[in-house]
């Protein structure tokens, strides 16, 4: 084996590698090319990661989004779901290159708690009875107030739970589909009780991999930025800036040889020979990340076989590719580019 590479022990991240993923063939990755994500330098570190903000009352989710780009002074910054003004809570910004991953994480589910005001008296029991019922999936019409086209559409709520009841006042957690508004929520429960009701208070709690825990207050990153730009200590900015890769924990995973990357960079899709490991949640026509053997996220593609398939796939497509994340030319290109340019000149002057 070449001194340059060595054999990326993937297992060392996971205590029951050996019971979640697939073993296709042991990986070898160059030292030479790309970076394990929490050794990239402090600029690089910044440019491809995301900070979870705690988003205060008073600003729109787009104005954090661009205080956070002129905090850290980078060129661009876009957030994963809005909130509004007056609305507080968890809000991914993602920077730079990973703003690449904006769309797909805004289909996140949210989990919000609710403060619910009635108009009206009304029986404790018929309170918990009428709530429950919106479990599922519902219809809403978006407000007059939002940007979207108001038309009705289908969302789910996955978790329901009244926290506490409080005369008219109701606190409850709701966990729900991406593009679920909880205000229409509480007017639609308000109207099946038939006394009324508007939301008094929200804060979101979690959205996707994200929740409080992981948030940081604006000031929270203007001083680690300040920090490092005027003592050079790194360590706190590398606290509250996360890697793009810690978007898509949640997501099964599949490991891919060195030789594969620059391909799927150009946008081919992952072939069975590419790969290494494959996480044995892998779902036929579900959505997985690709990483590198460095962990690096590639790409994130749509599976076109079961884990258990994929392992024993020898040639042909595995997975399509979705979104391409990492930059072209991080890693060598070893795919025959020109090879397959000479075969489609000579299939159009029907000369093969």
């Amino acid at each position: 084996m070449d001194k340059k590479c060595k054999t990326y022990d993937v297992s060392k991240g996971y205590s029951d590698f050996k019971d979640r993923f697939f073993i296709r063939e042991e990986g070898r990755t160059d030292e030479n090319f790309g970076t394990y994500p929490l050794n990239r330098d402090i600029k690089s570190y910044i440019r491809s990661g995301l900070v979870c903000i705690d988003k205060p009352k008073g600003p729109s989710s787009h104005e954090v989004a661009n205080w956070v780009k002129q905090i850290l002074e980078v060129g661009k910054a876009g957030h994963t779901g809005t909130l509004d003004p007056g609305v507080t809570g968890v809000l991914p910004v993602l920077i730079e290159g990973s703003t690449k991953l904006v769309k797909i994480l805004q289909e996140s589910s949210k989990e919000y708690i609710t403060l619910m005001r009635l108009h009206g008296d009304a029986d404790e029991g018929e309170i918990r009875h009428i709530i429950k019922m919106f479990k599922g999936k519902i219809y809403q019409r978006p407000p007059l107030k939002s940007a979207v086209k108001k038309v009705i559409r289908v969302r789910e709520i996955y978790e329901l739970e009244i926290l506490e009841i409080e005369g008219r006042s109701i606190l409850f957690r709701v966990v729900s589909e991406a593009g679920t508004y909880i205000r229409k929520l509480c007017i639609d429960i308000g109207e099946i009780l038939g006394v009324g009701a508007h939301m008094q208070e929200l804060r979101r709690t979690r959205t996707g991999v994200f929740d409080e825990d992981s948030c940081y207050t604006l000031h929270d990153l203007k001083d680690a930025y300040i920090v490092w730009k005027e003592e050079g200590n790194e360590e706190y900015l590398r606290k509250i800036i996360r890697p793009v890769e810690d978007s898509v924990k949640n997501l099964p995973k599949i490991f891919i040889k060195d030789s594969a990357v620059d391909a799927l960079c150009h946008g081919a899709n992952l072939t069975a020979r590419g790969i290494c490991y494959i996480e044995k949640n892998v779902m036929q026509g579900r959505k997985v990340a690709i990483f590198t053997l460095k962990g690096e996220l590639v790409a994130l593609g749509i599976s076109l076989q079961s884990a258990k398939k994929l392992s024993r796939l020898r040639n042909g497509n595995a997975v399509n590719t979705l979104r391409v994340i990492m930059e072209r030319g991080t890693y060598p290109s070893m795919w025959k580019r020109s090879e397959a340019t000479l075969s489609w000149e000579a299939v159009k002057k029907n000369e093969c």
